[in-house]
């Protein structure tokens, strides 16, 4: 199912519910130049059979023009200025899809989910988005999801983490070969979230810039586990 925003600040987004009246949310962010249909076919090998029914929501990232990529204009969470990671993101774009991120999921408050049971993950770029997102949080969501991921900006989100935001648990996962994003920013980012309180889970695989079969059996058990929390 794809929804269509009635309001300019809330993304377009391809849905799919386990069942009737959903009581959780996993908010699942694609990577550079994919969209929200690029995750969409991962629900019916990630889910279990005894889960909770859950709405997976895939949005959309805005077109835009992305510098390392000669200025052609695809779907991004924002700019990729530099190949350096303490350079590559812009700031405005971040901020922009943090909010796009924040409307996404008031409006599931809004359907009946709350922050509690709401789980934000991500991909690659979607992934940075995830983590930006997720420290800023004052209310907790019930878990981060970071995959093939860092964490941009990190001087400036380091300082602006919400008081409560360390409550969230988090799955971190890269693959060791990744030549996207380096394997070693994946660990800084996952060390700099311990340090200030985070309960990281990290996973390392034998892939490049990719999710493989062992991954999703990780991270099925991972939310299986918040599932049952809530």
């Amino acid at each position: 199912m794809t929804l269509t925003a009635n309001d300019a600040a809330v993304l377009d987004t391809v849905e799919h519910e386990t069942g009737p009246h959903p009581g959780w949310t996993v908010l699942w962010l694609h990577g550079l130049g994919a969209d929200g249909h690029d995750f969409a076919p991962i629900v019916p090998e990630l889910v279990a059979r005894d889960w909770p029914a859950i709405r997976f929501v895939f949005p959309h990232a805005p077109v835009r023009a992305v510098t390392i990529n000669n200025g052609v204009r695809m779907r991004a969470w924002y700019d990729i200025r530099d190949f350096d990671l303490a350079n590559r993101a812009d700031a405005d774009g971040v901020n922009e899809s943090v909010e796009q991120v924040e409307a996404l999921i008031a409006r599931e408050a809004a359907r009946g989910v709350p922050a509690s049971r709401i789980v934000l993950a991500g991909f690659s770029q979607g992934g940075a988005i995830t983590l930006a997102a997720g420290l800023r949080r004052a209310e907790p969501l019930a878990g981060l999801v970071a995959l093939s991921t860092y964490l941009p900006m990190a001087q400036e989100l380091l300082g602006q983490v919400g008081a409560r935001a360390h409550a969230q648990p988090v799955f971190f996962a890269h693959g060791s070969g990744d030549p996207v994003v380096p394997f070693a920013a994946g660990q800084h980012s996952a060390a700099a979230l311990q340090r200030l309180g985070f309960d990281v889970e990290w996973h390392a695989y034998p892939m490049a810039h990719q999710v493989c079969a062992e991954e999703i059996a990780d991270l099925r058990a991972w939310l299986g586990a918040r599932f049952r929390a809530g």
